[in-house]
């Protein structure tokens, strides 16, 4: 609880909302400040539609115990505005991380309009917790560098304009699609139609790191059977790209003829990466600067 005296000299009393990211689900991939912000927490407001309840057992046993599954954000702001009036401290818990697909925003502004100070713990996401369970990195050095989160586009929330999956596709890197399970088979044409490869490596994750969770591997030609066989249609992840397959390439982070701040470069392995350097148009050499990466 923080005060501040007003005009007349009266204290204020004001609250605090933290929104915290929960992860993809096992309530172990919690962050060490996440649990510590429950357990600090008068209330804890929770999606049991979303969040683990295991995640609950961090929170204290006089807490107030919130699930958010069923109220709109009419029926949650009189609990922002009880812990602005009281002084209370919220941890409002968000599936993954709050800064992806969470309703966040609106809330933070709605906060801070009422006075409480705000703050947001991360999470892990989804898409890295499927890559950790397929024992995937999802950068793989000359296959894929950058990695596209997104969904699909014609579904309840509108996309902007020039974020639809098949011009996404055309990149031909990492993509994670969140949300879009019930529409796999409009997934599957638009990732053909933007130059993906029927045989494309792809994963399709059910409510990974859940005590139900089910991990399976297909390519791109092969999604839409995949997700219908075993009747998805939510909580449902897809990764698909070559990094998921991809092997017999090396980074040059931990090359020998690589340097940095801690690090001197062994001067016949530096020759060889610079050779390699002017054989490859358009590489300008990554991460072999000088940059803190030990």
């Amino acid at each position: 609880m923080t005060t501040a005296g007003d005009t007349d000299g009266t204290p204020a009393t004001t609250g605090k909302v933290w929104f915290v990211g929960a992860g993809p689900g096992a309530a172990d991939l919690l962050t060490l400040r996440a649990a510590r912000v429950i357990g600090a927490a008068d209330v804890v407001v929770w999606a049991a539609s979303l969040v683990h309840a295991d995640v609950l057992t961090h929170a204290r046993a006089d807490a107030e115990i919130v699930d958010s599954s069923q109220l709109p954000m009419e029926g949650v702001l009189p609990l922002y505005e009880r812990a602005a009036a009281r002084g209370l401290t919220v941890a409002r818990i968000h599936s993954g991380d709050p800064a992806l697909w969470g309703a966040v925003q609106e809330q933070l502004d709605l906060c801070r309009a009422l006075g409480l100070a705000v703050e947001v713990v991360p999470g892990v996401s989804a898409f890295t917790a499927v890559a950790a369970l397929v024992g995937r990195e999802l950068t793989i050095p000359e296959v894929a560098q950058s990695v596209i989160l997104t969904r699909l586009e014609g579904g309840k929330t509108p996309m902007p304009p020039g974020e639809r999956v098949r011009d996404f596709a055309r990149h031909g890197t990492t993509m994670a699609l969140f949300l879009s399970a019930a529409r796999s088979g409009q997934v599957q044409a638009e990732l053909l139609a933007g130059g993906y490869p029927a045989d494309t490596p792809a994963v399709v994750a059910y409510q990974a790191t859940w005590p139900d969770e089910l991990v399976v591997r297909c390519t791109v030609g092969t999604l839409e059977a995949t997700v219908k066989r075993h009747r998805l249609w939510k909580h449902t992840l897809f990764l698909v790209g070559p990094a998921l397959a991809a092997t017999g390439t090396r980074s040059h982070l931990y090359h020998p003829g690589h340097f940095h701040t801690f690090r001197r470069a062994e001067p016949a392995a530096r020759a060889q990466l610079r050779r390699r350097r002017e054989e490859t148009p358009g590489d300008d050499g990554g991460a072999a600067g000088t940059g803190r990466a030990g």
